[in-house]
C-alpha cells in the first residue's frame, strides 16, 4: 500500500501516540496511577519504586477497587467510569476521565493490574506486555487496587534516551507525591525507593496536622515566614500558604498551586501571582506558596490537554483579579509580630486578612538635610510639588522611652542608632536590626501609591496624543476602556483603529503611549487584565520613595527611631523596601544564647 494513502492507525500504535502525550516519564506515569486512587475514594496510597521509576512503580490503594466484570475495560481505550455523555465535561470534579492513561502506559511497559471491590469474595487481576493484554483471572487481593508498571519504554527504546538519570527521575517521583499530599491532607502517603522508605506522611485530619505536613515538605523556615489566609468571595474561594517576600527562592520549586484540587500550572494563575509579589521581590526570586483555588467545576475546563496540567477558566478576568487582590492584600495585611521561638515551626501561622488595605500609615517627611537634597526636583517636577511635598509631614515626636502602660509593640523600642545606618530596637522577643533607609523608603512609597489612588494624578494634555491599534486591539481597549480610564487614561475613537489620548497619568507625561497601549491590551488579550500601566507609574514612585528616605550617615534621635518604628508597623508590605531587601531583622533571645553558647 502507498505511503501517501490514508488509512487507519492500529491500535497498538494509536495507544504508543497517546502515550507520547501522556507519558513523559516515570513521574507521569505515577501521576496517572496516584490520582486513580485518590478518584476511588482511597485515604492510604502505598508507592515503590526501582531505579527512579523505570525498572518498577507500584501502587497499592485501600480505594473502594473495580467491580469483576469492569476489569477487563481497564486498559480499553476511552473506558472510564467518570463520564457518560457529553454534559459530564462541563463539570468535571473527578482528577481522571479521559479513558487514556492506562492504556497509554501500558502500551510502553510490563503492566499488572489487581484488584477486588467490597461487594466481591475474590479479586481479579489483568496483564499487558507493550500493549498486549491478557484475559483478566482470579487473583488474591484486598479490597482496593494494585498496579505495577515495569519496565518503563521497553518497547521504545528511543524514548529512554530523552530521560535523565535515575536520581534525577526519582527526584521528579516524589514531587509528584509531594504534590499529591499537599492537595489531599486526609490521604496517608508512604513512597519506598529501593529498600528505603523516602517519604511517609499521615493522614492529617486537624490543623496542627496540617501544618505539621506543610512544614515537613517545604520546611519549617517555610511555615515560619508565611501567611495563613483563607478569603471567599463572588464565587472564588483561595485557601491556603503564602510565604512572605523573605522566604523567596531562586526558582519557582517552592510553588503549588492547585484548582479544585488539581495541581496546575496556569499562565493566569502565575501572572497574578507575580503581579501581587511585584515590588516586594528581588528581580529574579521567586514567592513560595501553597494555595488551593475552589470554585464551580463549570466555570473552569480541565479538558485542555492530556496531562490535565493545564487549564482553561470561563472568566480569566475575574480568577486573576480576585488571586491578585487576594494576595496583594494579605501582603499589604500583614504586620510583624515579635518571633515565638522554635515552637512557631508546627504551630498555624497568623491569618491574614483578604479585604481591601487602606495605607493607614503616619505620613513621613525626609528630616531637614535630606529634604535640601531635593528640593531642587521641584522645579522640573510639578508631581513632585503638587503631590509628594503635601503628602510629607515631619516624624512626629515620640517620648524616648515607654511609658509603664504603654502598649507593647511589635518592634519594640529604639536602643541606639548604629554606624548612623542602623537602628536597634529592643522588643518582647529579643533585638531588632532596621535600614532605616529602606524602611523610610516603604513608608514613603506606600504614601505615595495611596496618593496616586485618590484619582488627582491625572495630567489633561494640550495636544492629545494618537495611538494606532489593529482591529484586534481596538476591540479589547473597547472591550475595557473602564480599566483604562480607572488608571487614568481620557482616550476617545478617532475611527476604527484609532484612539486620541487626552489624559494620561500624571507620571507618564511623556511616555511612548504607544507602546504602551500595546502591552497593556497583551496583557489583556493574555490573561484578561493588565497592570503594565501602575507598573510603571509603581516604578516611577519608588525611585521618588528611594530619593526621599532618610538616607545612611543620617543621624537620627530616639524620638525620629521610634516613630519610624511605630510607621513601619502600620505601613502595609513594611518587611521589604521597593527593591525586594528587608528592612528589618528580628533575632530572638534563643537567637542571641545560642550565639553567645549560653546554656552549653
Amino acid at each position: 500500500m502507498s505511503a501517501s494513502r490514508i488509512h487507519l492507525l492500529p491500535s497498538q500504535l494509536i495507544n504508543q501516540i497517546a502515550a507520547g502525550e501522556v507519558v513523559e516519564r516515570p513521574a507521569s506515569v505515577l501521576k496517572e496511577l496516584l490520582e486513580n486512587s485518590l478518584d476511588a475514594g482511597a485515604d492510604q496510597v502505598e508507592i515503590w519504586a526501582e531505579e527512579g521509576g523505570l525498572r518498577l512503580i507500584r501502587v497499592r490503594d485501600n480505594g473502594h477497587g473495580i467491580d469483576p466484570e469492569d476489569v477487563p475495560l481497564c486498559l480499553a481505550r476511552h473506558a472510564t467510569s467518570k463520564i457518560r455523555q457529553a454534559d459530564d465535561l462541563e463539570r468535571i470534579s473527578s482528577y481522571g476521565f479521559r479513558g487514556e492513561a492506562l492504556p497509554a502506559i501500558a502500551s510502553v511497559s510490563r503492566l499488572r493490574l489487581a484488584t477486588r471491590s467490597e461487594a466481591s469474595l475474590e479479586g481479579r487481576q489483568i496483564t499487558a506486555q507493550g500493549g498486549d493484554i491478557a484475559p483478566a483471572a482470579p487473583a488474591a487481593h484486598p479490597v482496593g487496587t494494585t498496579i505495577e508498571v515495569a519496565d518503563l519504554f521497553f518497547n521504545t527504546p528511543a524514548r529512554r534516551k530523552f530521560l535523565k538519570g535515575e536520581r534525577t527521575e526519582f527526584f521528579h517521583l516524589q514531587e509528584v507525591v509531594r504534590s499529591a499530599a499537599l492537595s489531599r491532607f486526609d490521604v496517608a502517603f508512604r513512597l519506598q525507593h529501593g529498600e528505603r522508605v523516602q517519604l511517609k506522611f499521615a493522614a492529617a485530619t486537624d490543623e496542627a496536622a496540617r501544618h505539621r505536613r506543610v512544614a515537613e515538605i517545604l520546611g519549617a523556615g517555610f511555615l515560619e515566614e508565611s501567611l495563613y489566609l483563607e478569603h471567599a468571595d463572588l464565587g472564588l474561594r483561595l485557601h491556603g500558604w503564602v510565604g512572605l517576600p523573605t522566604f523567596n527562592r531562586a526558582n519557582s520549586g517552592a510553588q503549588y498551586f492547585f484548582v479544585n484540587g488539581r495541581p496546575v500550572r496556569d499562565k493566569v494563575v502565575g501572572h497574578a501571582v507575580r503581579q501581587a509579589f511585584a515590588d516586594v521581590l528581588f528581580k529574579g526570586r521567586h514567592p513560595a506558596f501553597v494555595l488551593c483555588l475552589e470554585l464551580d467545576p463549570a466555570a473552569v475546563d480541565v479538558n485542555v490537554h492530556p496531562t490535565k496540567h493545564e487549564v482553561r477558566f470561563r472568566d480569566a478576568r475575574l480568577v486573576h483579579d480576585f488571586l491578585f487582590r487576594t494576595l496583594h492584600d494579605a501582603l499589604g495585611d500583614y504586620r510583624p509580630v515579635p518571633a515565638q521561638g522554635a515552637a512557631a515551626a508546627v504551630a498555624p501561622p497568623p491569618v491574614a486578612a483578604a479585604s481591601t488595605v487602606s495605607s493607614g500609615s503616619v505620613p513621613v517627611r525626609a528630616p531637614a538635610s535630606v529634604q535640601s537634597s531635593l528640593a531642587l526636583q521641584e522645579d522640573s517636577s510639578s508631581y513632585w510639588t503638587t503631590m509628594v511635598a503635601p503628602a510629607m509631614q515631619e516624624i512626629p515626636a515620640a517620648a524616648t522611652a515607654p511609658a509603664p502602660d504603654a502598649p507593647v509593640h511589635p518592634l519594640g523600642h529604639a536602643v541606639a542608632q548604629l554606624h548612623e545606618r542602623f537602628i536597634l530596637a529592643q522588643n518582647a522577643a529579643g533585638v531588632v536590626l532596621v535600614d532605616q533607609h529602606a524602611a523610610h523608603e516603604r513608608v514613603i512609597y506606600e504614601e505615595l501609591k495611596a496618593a496616586l489612588g485618590t484619582g488627582q494624578a491625572s495630567q489633561h494634555l494640550l495636544i492629545p496624543v494618537r495611538v494606532q491599534l489593529t482591529p484586534e486591539q481596538m476591540a479589547l481597549w473597547e472591550a475595557h476602556q473602564a480599566l483604562f480610564a480607572e488608571a487614568g487614561f481620557d482616550c476617545t475613537p478617532l475611527g476604527p483603529t484609532s484612539l486620541a489620548v487626552r489624559s494620561v497619568p500624571r507620571l507618564l507625561q511623556g511616555r511612548d503611549l504607544g507602546a504602551l497601549f500595546e502591552e497593556m491590551l497583551a496583557d489583556l488579550r493574555e490573561f484578561g487584565d493588565s497592570r503594565q500601566a501602575q507598573d510603571l507609574l509603581n516604578g516611577l514612585v519608588a525611585n521618588i520613595a528611594c530619593r526621599a528616605a532618610v538616607k545612611t550617615n543620617h543621624r537620627l534621635t530616639l524620638a525620629e527611631m521610634d516613630a519610624l518604628l511605630r510607621q513601619i508597623e502600620s505601613t502595609p508590605r513594611a518587611g521589604q523596601c521597593n527593591h525586594g531587601r528587608p528592612t528589618y531583622v528580628q533575632l530572638s533571645l534563643e537567637e542571641l544564647d545560642r550565639l553567645f553558647l549560653r546554656g552549653r
